[in-house]
């Protein structure tokens, strides 16, 4: 396969949250992910399969659904860091790192992914820009809800 066609379905995405709770409470938010959906509308469903892994359903503004399992790789409360590997739909891995911040935390969410999905790759090209636009709305809502569902205490 060409290398222009493996950077056609690679995505790298960075995101960065600012939440007004304190580091340890975010960390504990967010390594359950089996709880997601209770906060956050685009993960549909976290069904854990043993100790270390679940499978998980997105859906964002787009008409399409990705499926994926997720492995955890690395799960470090003192450093903050908690990564996990990806197959199915999307190939590759995410991470977060959660830091104190501003009077909070301060939340960086970074992922390195290629599309597998069928579908999806065959519109690479002409929409890989709504492909992103939906990521960047996907995590948008996914800051608000975790803000709110901290709020909530």
């Amino acid at each position: 396969m060409p290398a222009w066609s493996s950077r056609l379905h690679r995505y790298r995405f960075r995101s960065e949250w600012l939440l007004a709770a304190p580091p340890a409470v975010v960390y504990a938010v967010l390594e359950r992910a089996e709880a997601y959906p209770r906060w956050w509308p685009q993960v549909r469903e976290v069904t854990p399969l043993d100790e270390h892994s679940g499978l998980a359903r997105f859906r964002s503004r787009l008409p399409y659904e990705l499926s994926v399992v997720a492995t955890e790789r690395i799960r470090d409360p003192g450093a903050g860091v908690l990564e996990i590997t990806l197959r199915g739909d999307l190939g590759g891995w995410a991470r977060w790192t959660i830091r104190p911040g501003h009077g909070g935390t301060r939340v960086v969410f970074e992922q390195d992914v290629e599309v597998c999905k069928p579908l999806l790759r065959c519109l690479a090209l002409p929409g890989r820009p709504l492909f992103r636009l939906n990521h960047a709305l996907m995590m948008r809502a996914g800051r608000r809800g975790l803000a709110a569902w901290l709020a909530r205490g």
